[in-house]
């Protein structure tokens, strides 16, 4: 089997994971979006996931990301990983959307890169979704906002020129009941949708726990397994 023919495969059978999941739940199918996350995966994978239809792919680390976005100009590259302040420059360049922002500092800084990178034409979109990571243990340490400090972040990014508030992400930590927080993530992506007026997404679910992840209510999720396969060595 070509490596497309397996990329072909594994999105044909994580779509049909997505679709019958969404139908348990009654959900429909075309609300939930894949992102395959292609982290430590060649530049070359990233070329066949576009030409299968995938272009939308995820990542984890800025450096890493940069330079596969720079290879492979077709694919939207979405951050999934935590983000330093010091990389927000860079990563406002090439990101389709981030889905790991957990403080005012970092929101701050995502839209002044925003603005350079329209100001040196880096850019051709003036604005830039980004998702709110939930801290699902309250060790802010891990990554994500801890739940009291939402609101805030919630009104600096709804307050920035070049920011869009898109949702939340959150990632169940091993030891927790996986169902108990993506139910706690989708609650107050409902209380925020009501503070904004508008409709949140829910950004939830990885390879192990998407099943669940989808009949709680997520619209997107992250699969890097289930698509690319086992990953090489860094």
């Amino acid at each position: 089997m070509t490596r497309t023919e397996e990329l072909r495969t594994n999105l044909a059978a994580v779509r049909a994971r997505i679709d019958a999941a969404a139908e348990a739940a009654g959900r429909d199918p075309q609300e939930i979006r894949l992102l395959p996350v292609t982290k430590f995966h060649p530049a070359a994978d990233l070329r066949l996931l576009v030409e299968l239809g995938a272009a939308d792919v995820a990542e984890n680390r800025e450096q890493e990301a940069r330079g596969k976005a720079a290879e492979v100009p077709e694919a939207r590259i979405h951050m999934i990983g935590q983000v330093q302040t010091k990389k927000a420059n860079s990563v406002a360049r090439w990101a389709a959307s981030v889905h790991s922002v957990d403080s005012v500092r970092l929101a701050q800084a995502l839209d002044r890169g925003m603005a350079l990178a329209l100001e040196r034409g880096d850019r051709t979109t003036d604005v830039l979704p980004v998702y709110l990571q939930l801290s699902a243990d309250g060790d802010p340490a891990r990554g994500g906002v801890l739940e009291e400090d939402l609101d805030e972040l919630v009104q600096v990014v709804e307050e920035a020129e070049h920011l869009e508030l898109a949702g939340l992400m959150v990632v169940p930590p091993l030891d927790s009941a996986a169902g108990e927080v993506f139910d706690r993530a989708r609650r107050l992506c409902g209380k925020i949708a009501e503070q904004t007026g508008r409709p949140m997404e829910l950004s939830a679910g990885m390879s192990g726990d998407l099943e669940e992840a989808v009949a709680r209510g997520s619209n997107v999720v992250r699969v890097g397994t289930g698509v690319l396969g086992a990953r090489p060595l860094p």
